[in-house]
């Protein structure tokens, strides 16, 4: 299964410009219960100077994470 990508917004002459991301913020990992030592483990990214949260990067690293998990356990 391959890494999944930060989705990152910012504003640019009024207009909403999205685009991949350096790595998940650190209340983003709070989010979804995971330490940044634990993610790094995983090979995720992790953009420490990123104070926002996006819900889609919460909702990617909860799929991500819920198929990883049962690979962990020997299912």
């Amino acid at each position: 299964m391959e890494r999944p990508n930060p989705i990152v917004k910012r504003k640019h002459l009024d207009v909403l410009k999205v685009r991949v991301g350096r790595g998940f913020s650190i209340n983003e990992l709070k989010e979804v219960n995971l330490s940044i030592r634990e993610a790094r483990k995983m090979g995720l990214y992790i953009d420490e100077r990123r104070k926002s949260m996006h819900s889609e990067n919460v909702e990617v690293l909860r799929n991500y994470l819920s198929n990883l998990r049962p690979l962990r356990k020997g299912e």
